[in-house]
């Protein structure tokens, strides 16, 4: 869940200000590391700083799903708020060193109580983080892995895509197993299916880095519904 955090004269808003006022601890990460895992016991949420987080889900055979990728200004474990026993729901590995500031969960519900206008903008973040998981959850269900592979590539489109002459270059560097557990599939079958969309001219790859020539094909081929960009990212 990404705050909103629009420049003004050099300041962010409000609502950004506030929570990060309400930091105990700024904590440092490296790559290969998490922030937190999954049934561990929650004591405080996240607000991005640098670095990038991956958020992700493990079932019980050890297979992996990756939800989210998070960045700057991304608020991490923020599903355990205003719960008995707050546990973590997801893991949330580091894949770029950077920093987090550490809120205190107590100390959060008490300031989200008493401050109305903080309240109100957490509650649209909240309305839209659940939002974006659902149709995530869509995409994964209704469409197949041919349709899960190329929502996720739209979704990286608009989360990392850099507009170039011949393409939209993604500006992230992936592994197809890093693909398949955004898909929830195997990466023999990701492999299969990015090698048929390189055949047939849709993308290519440059070290590790894709370049999508045709985003109208994909949406084109899982009936997609142009969700507005704020739904359909990969954050």
């Amino acid at each position: 869940m990404k705050l909103i955090t629009q420049q003004k004269k050099g300041t962010v808003l409000y609502e950004l200000d506030e929570l990060l006022k309400a930091a105990n601890r700024i904590v440092k990460f490296e790559k290969g590391t998490f922030l937190f895992q999954e049934g561990q016991v929650a004591t405080e949420m996240y607000v991005l700083l640098s670095g990038k987080i991956q958020i992700s889900k493990m079932n019980p055979e050890g297979k992996e799903l990756y939800l989210r990728l998070c960045t700057h200004n991304d608020i991490v474990g923020e599903l355990t708020l205003f719960t008995m026993d707050p546990r973590y729901l997801f893991n949330a590995k580091a894949i770029e060193n950077g920093e987090a500031a550490a809120i205190n969960i107590e100390d959060l519900e008490k300031i989200l109580f008493n401050n109305s206008q903080l309240s109100y903008q957490f509650m649209r973040w909240m309305n839209d983080h659940f939002r974006k998981t659902m149709t995530k959850f869509r995409d994964l269900v209704l469409n197949g892995k041919k349709g899960a592979l190329y929502s996720t590539l739209i979704r990286l489109c608009n989360s990392y895509g850099v507009h170039r002459s011949n393409g939209i270059y993604i500006n992230v560097s992936l592994t197809n197993q890093d693909l398949a557990n955004y898909c929830g599939t195997a990466r023999e079958s990701v492999s299969r299916m990015l090698g048929e969309l390189r055949d047939e001219g849709i993308i290519s790859i440059d070290r590790k880095k894709i370049i999508v020539h045709d985003l109208n094909y994909l949406k084109t081929e899982i009936s997609c519904e142009n969700c507005p960009v704020e739904y359909c990212n990969i954050e």
